[in-house]
């Protein structure tokens, strides 16, 4: 696939917490942005930083595509261990982050955002309005370490799973990854 200038750009996707890699959300996503080099993976519960880093090598070394060239993201968990390998040196040209889990629903004093600061390629966040690990002002203040650009989509009627929102996140994710430029 390419994005934006016509650079071949691949995209690694990951799951909620318990999720499968083939989650229907993140089916739907390989599926509108084909034909990018896509992986779809399960994290373990430790270590999962470190598992992105080694499977986005992987991709890139299968897809030819350049370094920078990279998109990662997922849902839930699966899109914040994407951050975090992002944050700790992990070059992404963008991170898609769906319902991203800012914090334990009705604990909003435990964030799960300190990394945010390091992170500073575009951001790309799809969350419900109702969901309960984020409220809409949460999530803007918490975004606003991002060095990078970020786009928020809240969708009406949305909780945390976004159910039976599949194909219209897919939708929200290939405009936005195509409209990637640089």
């Amino acid at each position: 696939m390419t994005a934006g200038t016509g650079v071949p750009i691949a995209l690694l996707l990951a799951p909620g917490a318990n999720g499968a890699a083939d989650h229907p959300t993140l089916l739907a996503i390989e599926e509108s942005l084909r034909p990018a080099g896509c992986v779809r993976l399960a994290l373990p519960a430790r270590g999962a930083p470190q598992r992105v880093r080694v499977e986005a090598e992987r991709l890139l070394q299968r897809s030819g595509v350049a370094p920078g060239r990279l998109v990662l993201g997922g849902r839930s968990y699966g899109g914040r261990m994407c951050s975090e390998a992002v944050a700790d040196g992990l070059g992404a040209r963008g991170l898609v982050l769906i319902s991203y889990p800012l914090h334990p629903p009705g604990r909003p004093h435990q964030l799960r955002a300190d990394h945010f600061g390091r992170v500073a390629c575009p951001c790309l966040f799809v969350s419900g309005r109702g969901d309960a690990f984020a409220s809409p002002a949460e999530l803007a203040g918490a975004a606003e370490a991002i060095a990078g650009p970020t786009t928020t989509v809240w969708l009406d009627g949305g909780g945390h799973g976004l159910r039976g929102r599949d194909r219209e996140v897919a939708g929200l994710v290939t405009r936005w990854v195509h409209g990637l430029r640089g």
